[in-house]
């Protein structure tokens, strides 16, 4: 069994979402009821393991979908090949 094998990976874009909507941080925290520190995490991409009330909460305050703050990156090799080689 390959331990190696690349499924891609997901990036949250929020940031950049925000950016291009003219939205503040601050006021998305306020409208989605967030902290500033959890909110600051998901705008950095880096969160290992999503909450889904938390992502619930920024697409309902943005009205926007998870798509629109969530991106799927593919892998460099689909064809199952390890990358590494």
């Amino acid at each position: 069994m390959n331990n190696n094998f690349d499924y891609g990976h997901f990036d949250i874009v929020l940031a950049d979402y925000l950016r291009e909507k003219g939205i503040s941080k601050n006021q998305l925290s306020g409208k989605a009821n967030l902290q500033r520190t959890q909110l600051n995490s998901y705008c950095k991409n880096n969160i290992k393991r999503p909450d889904l009330d938390v992502l619930a909460r920024i697409c309902y305050a943005l009205d926007c979908d998870l798509s629109d703050i969530i991106r799927y990156v593919h892998p460099k090799n689909r064809n199952g090949e390890n990358n590494n080689d």
